[in-house]
């Protein structure tokens, strides 16, 4: 395989685990860094098998019905179930879309000196022109090269000094380390398998169908199945590897320096950039801001493409960013109000952590149920003809349900 070819295997996966590492991730793995320093780096190999099931499984369904997964959805659930589902995912993504736009906005504004808000409402007037105005096939590739910003995290393991046999060790094997670690475990679960990311990995496989003409959906043509479910593998598990491996650089990058220094009390993403520039230089707190405002441009379109693609699709209506406005106006309108209700949360001076807490707790609740409905969806001849899942994948899927349940049975009783 050249290397072309193999780039070009690249794209929903690979966009879809980079923008797992929004600035609210980044703010939990900075938080989870600063208090327990290197000790749950193990939660990172821990939870890429289970990212890898659950989205191989998103994209099988989008690639086989050519459909996205609230059609699918929609098959096994009752109306006013879906319906729970689809608002619960609309507040829980334009949570994160304020949180992250907050965080850009104060990032940039550590970096100029001033205007918070400025470049907050410019960020998101950006992001919305992009969306609106760029169809999907630049927009894609716009979004692979934004993968590249990622790599800021890389660099700032070049700037700090790591203790890498400690690390390792504690890469390798698991502890929790005091009362609060259960708290940063299941932060940790709830920031790298979120349901918005189930929608978007769906979706994006079915704008793959619609941009060149031979490609249709898997049950109509079983002959393009082998090479496509190849594909599939490549990309979506080296972006689920792209997403583990920077969330181990931000841990990283902060648990070295803000740990041992005894700065532990991190908040936001913002935060963290702050606490670093004494104790790690100019470089190092300019690299880690640039990098939320990178990260946030790349995370903030699938936010809000993941609640218009599932809120579309379940009610019958166009959902594609290969469409006009004027051809997809509901798909438009709901990528819209998401960002105008999260620029807004701005501006109301909203806990940014608090909200952020109960944006976990929703995409918890969320993504219990349509796993287990993902799950079933994938079992069955009926929606996937002859492609229902190999007996290794549902075992997988069915194991990173049963996980998340548990994760989200053990937040009431998680100590902050």
């Amino acid at each position: 395989m050249s290397k072309t070819k193999l780039t070009d295997r690249l794209g929903p996966g690979l966009i879809t685990g980079a923008a797992d590492d929004d600035p609210s991730g980044i703010a939990t793995y900075a938080i989870a860094g600063a208090q327990f320093g290197t000790s749950l780096l193990w939660t990172m190999l821990f939870t890429y098998p289970l990212m890898v099931s659950v989205q191989l499984v998103c994209a099988r369904v989008g690639r086989v019905t050519g459909h996205g997964l609230s059609h699918s959805l929609g098959a096994v659930l009752p109306r006013w179930g879906m319906a729970a589902i689809l608002l619960l995912l609309f507040c829980a993504n334009t949570i994160n879309i304020g949180a992250d736009l907050s965080a850009m906005g104060e990032a940039a504004a550590m970096i100029a000196g001033q205007g918070r808000h400025a470049f907050t409402i410019g960020f998101a007037v950006l992001s919305l022109v992009l969306q609106l105005f760029v169809p999907y096939d630049r927009y894609a590739r716009l979004l692979k090269w934004m993968t590249l910003t990622l790599l800021a995290y890389v660099a700032l393991l070049f700037i700090v000094r790591v203790d890498w046999g400690a690390a390792l060790h504690n890469l390798l094997v698991p502890r929790i380390s005091g009362p609060g670690a259960l708290t940063a475990i299941v932060a940790i679960m709830g920031t790298t398998i979120s349901p918005y990311l189930f929608f978007w990995q769906a979706s994006q496989e079915v704008e793959e169908i619609r941009q060149v003409e031979e490609r249709k959906p898997l049950r109509r043509a079983r002959n393009q199945a082998a090479d496509a479910f190849a594909r599939i593998r490549i990309d979506t598990w080296s972006g689920m590897a792209v997403s583990n491996l920077i969330a181990l650089a931000i841990m990283l990058g902060t648990a070295v320096p803000l740990h041992n220094a005894g700065k532990t009390q991190i908040n936001s993403a913002a935060d963290a950039a702050r606490a670093l520039q004494p104790v790690a230089g100019d470089l190092a707190f300019a690299v880690f801001a640039l990098g939320i405002v990178g990260t946030g441009l790349l995370a903030i379109p699938v936010l809000a493409g993941a609640s218009a693609y599932a809120i579309c699709e379940a009610t019958g209506r166009k959902a594609s960013l290969q469409d006009t406005p004027q051809h997809a106006r509901a798909f438009y309108l709901i990528i819209a109000l998401g960002m105008v209700l999260g620029m807004a949360m701005d501006w109301l001076g909203l806990n940014a952590m608090k909200a952020l807490f109960w944006s976990a707790v929703i995409n918890g609740i969320v993504a219990v149920p349509v796993l287990a409905a993902l799950m079933h969806i994938v079992s069955r001849p009926a929606i996937m003809g002859s492609f229902v899942a190999p007996r290794l994948l549902r075992i997988a899927g069915w194991v990173t349900t049963g996980t998340m349940a548990l994760a989200v049975l053990a937040m009431p009783f998680s100590p902050g």
